[in-house]
């Protein structure tokens, strides 16, 4: 506790630059004679706190002092420079709230730490936004007003009206008590239950949201990663297609996006990337390879591939040359 204290004492310090005892006493809501012990820790730990005489006296830190606050180490606080770096928007709209904190916690660094720390980190690149073999698809976004109003929904506890444009469907205003949020291959989902059954609404297709003031219908802890493990179970156990496929990198874009899921990826021996995904129904799986030509191999379910055969064949038998 009183290493907090302690912490908060050199935060005010630095904030209002000079304070008397009794100000601080107030702050931190001590007696001044606990102040005037804490000053006489802090100049014995190193940190250059001096007193000043007079009507407008106090305490004070030297000029240009900076404070080690974080505790952290080289590596990480290169780490969480390169984990942010770039990544802001990605946020739930915490964008700016993070930029914000990143240049906060260097600025708490001490000197030579931070140039450190600062130099390295632009020399290591995370994710970015295309790779040797293909682009990755373009970051979902959502309008700052709405992904607020989601946001504060979701912290808050309060039930939440949001304007969802499901795929094939109108439009449509649902209230729904929401459970969390989700970001996964840059998009973003919302959890929720809606009547009491689960609702996984992605991000992008809400085209408004209204915070009500009714407090949502949601236990009050929650274990984000298992719930949103079993909703993919869920998914994906229901009537749909999973496919493994050979498809060239340069169509790897093209691909993804006509999946419901992608499940596995990895490079293939010969250059391709072979993945395995996910789509509505069997008429959805033989539609999005057959757009990809010879670009995109299917390799199981056998049906699969019988049934692109078949209609290769066909065509060729339509254009075939007359004898």
């Amino acid at each position: 506790m009183r290493a907090d204290r302690l912490i908060s004492l050199v935060l005010l310090l630095r904030r209002h630059g000079r304070l008397t005892a009794a100000a601080l006493a107030r702050e931190l809501e001590v007696s001044t004679r606990t102040v005037l012990r804490d000053i006489e820790a802090l100049s014995a730990a190193g940190v250059p706190v001096y007193a000043e005489r007079g009507r407008h006296g106090g305490f004070a830190l030297l000029p240009d002092f900076r404070t080690d606050l974080t505790g952290m180490n080289h590596d990480e606080a290169l780490a969480l420079l390169v984990a942010g770096a770039g990544r802001a928007e990605q946020v739930f709209g915490l964008g700016s709230a993070l930029a914000s904190a990143m240049r906060k916690v260097a600025d708490a660094l001490p000197e030579g730490h931070r140039a450190a720390a600062s130099d390295a980190a632009r020399r290591l690149l995370v994710d970015p936004e295309s790779d040797l073999l293909s682009r990755r698809p373009a970051t979902e976004e959502l309008p700052g007003t709405t992904m607020i109003e989601v946001r504060r929904a979701v912290l808050a506890g309060h039930r939440l009206r949001i304007h969802y444009a499901a795929t094939g469907q109108a439009p449509q205003w649902r209230t729904v008590d929401p459970i969390g949020l989700v970001t996964v291959r840059d998009r973003g989902y919302l959890l929720a239950t809606r009547s009491g059954a689960d609702r996984t609404y992605r991000l992008s297709r809400v085209l408004a949201a209204e915070e009500l003031l009714e407090p949502a219908q949601r236990p009050e802890r929650v274990d984000l990663d298992r719930v949103w493990r079993e909703r993919c179970a869920q998914f994906l156990s229901g009537d749909h297609v999973t496919v493994l496929v050979r498809v060239d990198p340069a169509r790897w874009e093209e691909l993804v996006s006509t999946a419901l899921a992608v499940r596995a990826e990895e490079p293939d021996a010969d250059g391709r990337l072979r993945l395995e995904v996910t789509y509505q129904d069997a008429r959805h799986a033989e539609w999005a390879l057959w757009q990809l030509t010879t670009d995109a191999e299917a390799l199981a379910p056998q049906w699969l591939r019988t049934s692109l055969r078949d209609r290769a064949a066909a065509l060729v038998s339509c254009y075939g040359v007359p004898s």
